[in-house]
């Protein structure tokens, strides 16, 4: 990694989509050297991909919430299970295995707090593993990058 690369990346975490002349011209390389270094940052799996970020009210999602997960054993076939668990649930956006009093943090988007309260009972209140669940609601964000 040099400072092109270095540069690349902040151009391309503003703006994913920047045609490759654009982003050559912006880092101050050619455009058929700034390609080669894109493709190598691509294959080397620095860049894993590009995403869309999406206004989520836009599609129903008025209720976002961090939840803490505590289980009652800490063997890692119980994390397996509560992982499985939660895969493909989809108002789980992200699970994150973290340190500290308890084993996960869950992202959870719904529609409402009802919603909310039935994916509580229904998903996380059916999990074997779960001894305590905390729910953090989302007020407002001044800052998100994901």
């Amino acid at each position: 990694m040099d400072r092109f690369d270095e540069r690349i990346l902040q151009e391309l975490k503003v703006d994913g989509r920047i045609s490759n002349v654009e982003l050559s011209e912006r880092i101050g390389l050619s455009a058929s050297a700034t390609l080669r270094r894109v493709q190598e940052l691509e294959k080397q799996g620095v860049i894993k991909g590009y995403r869309v970020l999406i206004d989520s009210s836009q599609l129903g999602v008025g209720f976002i919430a961090y939840v803490s997960i505590g289980l009652s054993s800490h063997r890692k076939q119980s994390q397996l299970e509560f992982e499985q668990h939660v895969q493909f649930v989809d108002e789980v956006v992200e699970c994150h295995n973290i340190t500290g009093a308890n084993e996960y943090l869950l992202r959870v988007e719904t529609r409402d707090l009802p919603s909310y309260k039935k994916f509580h009972a229904d998903v996380l209140g059916e999990c074997e593993h779960v001894q305590s669940i905390t729910t953090m609601v989302v007020m407002d964000s001044s800052k998100d990058e994901r």
